[in-house]
């Protein structure tokens, strides 16, 4: 028995550019991921194509440290041995690391800032999104400030302060601010209102191993 389904997936990942690298050096490499690309493959064989399989053609050591979804865009680590691999994943690990996105959301967003502190889990009925559970779900916090007012929208800037799945996404969506494209969770004229999700992994900053903390940042292309 096929352990995949007969129907493939839809899948159409973006060819231009093919790999947008940002910065490589003896342990590292960064990249530009965008959206629409996987950032390592899916199970079923129509998902095989992925930021890290690409990769992993001129850098076959390369290992990714963390991940973004699909559909967010933005600056993603992989590391060159094992080593570096260890030394940075530590530090998502303890929360060390700081990371920075930029999103438009529906509607404007009253308070300049503020601070969303809401446990998320998988919604068993609806696989794979997830949602606010303040039963089973885990902790997770997002901070953000406003960047812009615009006619119908608000441009934020989001720092997690955790790293759950859909974070930023069930977060936004739970203080009545859907980002703009949404598929998993926005719909109506949030959904209608952009042709991918606006969502972009902006900048991120770690400890490199030779002991001095590093920053790496993606123009936001939206």
């Amino acid at each position: 028995m096929n352990a995949f389904s007969d129907i493939a997936p839809i899948y159409h990942p973006p060819m231009d550019p093919y790999v947008s690298l940002i910065h490589s050096d003896a342990d590292f490499l960064v990249f530009d991921k965008p959206s629409g690309l996987l950032s390592v493959p899916g199970r079923h064989p129509a998902l095989s194509d992925s930021l890290l399989t690409r990769v992993q053609k001129e850098y076959p050591k390369a290992l990714i440290v963390h991940r973004l979804d699909k559909d967010t865009s933005g600056v993603v680590l992989m590391s060159r041995n094992r080593k570096a691999h260890a030394f940075v994943a530590a530090q998502f690990e303890a929360r060390s690391t700081e990371k920075s996105y930029v999103a438009e959301v529906w509607g404007r967003v009253a308070d300049a800032e503020g601070m969303i502190d809401l446990p998320l889990a998988i919604d068993p009925d609806n696989k794979p999104r997830h949602r606010v559970d303040s039963e089973h779900g885990k902790p997770a916090q997002t901070r953000w400030q406003v960047i812009e007012y615009r006619e119908n929208t608000t441009r934020l800037r989001l720092f997690p302060m955790t790293g759950r799945t859909h974070q930023l996404r069930v977060h936004m969506k739970a203080i009545g601010h859907v980002i703009l494209g949404d598929e998993f969770y926005a719909d109506g004229d949030a959904l209608s209102a952009a042709d991918r999700l606006l969502l972009h992994a902006e900048q991120l900053t770690f400890r490199h191993p030779n002991g001095s903390d590093v920053t790496f940042t993606a123009p936001v292309p939206f």
